[in-house]
């Protein structure tokens, strides 16, 4: 059978045609599942930056779960000599447990450790390092991680660290109760007028006084409002959070200081009342009002810092 010279070019057009469309239909295929293989990439990558970030945001949280872990070590009578290698055995004790649950339920391999606890410019602030490595699926990721954390909330080590839990030293409605530890370690220091120091009091959590500049602690109401909350204040004197764990009145990182306050008759010079004096400086000073048995004991230096 012959085809002549238009049927030949039907067929052939119609060849080219099919040939072409058939191309488009591979193009769109391998194009499809192109951008699906793109789709899981671009989920598998979301989800493994998801697991960093959500890691590295927590560090903050288990930073400060490990100093609450070493401060309670405090409040149960065990001394602790090295508050930074105490409280980075701490946190990577609770990172081990969470590298643990984010295999279990990511299917990811995680290993970190606590590289350093460092004081930071700001006494309310704990600075931890920590190398995270982060392996899943091919995947890698690894970085020093730096978190600072809040001391803010959490209760003083310093009284118990310092006079021990033998002592009699109590705490109850957020406060510390020095009954008579406070007059026992003055009598055994050879401390002037240890009596004005029976049933002492201090503020038991540590809360950043909000009035700042602190002169204005002069203005009428400041200070009774500052002593009602129990406030601390920023000092170059007083002891940071993690000196205060090893039972240090004072140390040469910038620090924190708070009112130990008397509730005595008694109107005899006696220690000034700030905590880094009556542990470690031992300097004398007076009543603010002589008259008020619940008064500031404080010397020349505090009453102009505090505008009293």
């Amino acid at each position: 059978m012959k085809i002549d010279s238009k049927g030949n070019m039907i067929v052939g057009t119609t060849a080219i045609l099919i040939v072409a469309l058939l191309f488009i239909c591979i193009f769109v295929v391998s194009s499809i599942n192109m951008i699906e293989n793109k789709n899981t990439d671009f989920k598998a990558n979301d989800n493994f930056k998801y697991i960093i970030d959500d890691y590295s945001a927590n560090l903050e949280v288990h930073g400060r779960s490990a100093i609450d872990k070493a401060t309670s070590k405090v409040y149960n009578g065990l001394p602790i000599l090295n508050s930074r290698n105490q409280i980075k055995n701490n946190l990577n004790d609770i990172l081990d447990e969470k590298n643990e649950e984010y295999n279990k339920k990511y299917g990811v391999k995680i290993t970190s450790e606590t590289l350093s606890v460092e004081n930071t410019e700001s006494p309310w602030k704990i600075l931890f390092k920590v190398r995270l490595n982060v392996e899943k699926d091919g995947e890698n990721f690894s970085k020093i991680i730096e978190k600072n954390t809040s001391i803010e909330g959490l209760r003083d080590p310093l009284p118990i660290a310092k006079l021990t839990v033998l002592s009699g030293i109590l705490t109850y409605d957020n406060q510390i109760h020095y009954k008579t530890a406070l007059s026992a370690y003055m009598v055994l220091h050879n401390l002037k007028s240890p009596e004005s120091y029976i049933e002492a009091t201090a503020p038991l959590i540590i809360r950043k006084c909000p009035y700042d500049p602190y002169i204005h602690h002069g203005d009428e109401g400041v200070l009774d409002d500052c002593l009602k909350n129990g406030y601390f204040h920023e000092s170059a004197d007083g002891s940071c959070y993690l000196c205060r764990l090893e039972g240090k009145g004072k140390c040469p990182h910038y620090g924190f200081e708070v009112f130990i306050q008397t509730h005595t008759p008694l109107k005899n010079e006696s220690l000034s009342c700030s905590d880094h004096v009556v542990f470690a400086d031992h300097y004398n000073g007076e009543k603010i009002d002589s008259d008020d048995m619940n008064s500031l004991i404080l010397d020349s230096s505090h009453r102009k810092k505090y505008g009293l």
